[in-house]
């Protein structure tokens, strides 16, 4: 697979799980889910986030390369 069709597949992913991240966030605070349910959230948000960051070191792809440039709209990841 060429270096810029991963970029964009770990762009999407990495899109998805922040959404992902946004919407247990969102749940957690509005009390939806009982400790057990958070912890497993938070465990799996942070395994999926590590396994990114593996991602993009073993294609080459910098974290920041996935934030691509809207033009007027802005970038497509919101800075953290």
């Amino acid at each position: 697979m060429g270096r810029d069709l991963v970029a964009l597949v770990l762009t999407v992913v990495e899109l998805l799980r922040q959404l992902m991240e946004r919407q247990a966030i969102r749940r957690v605070e509005q009390g939806d889910l009982n400790d057990e349910q958070v912890e497993e959230i938070g465990t799996t948000l942070m395994l999926l986030d590590q396994r990114m960051k593996e991602l993009c070191e073993q294609h080459g792809v910098r974290p920041e390369d996935l934030n691509l440039d809207l033009g007027p709209l802005g970038t497509l990841l919101p800075h953290d």
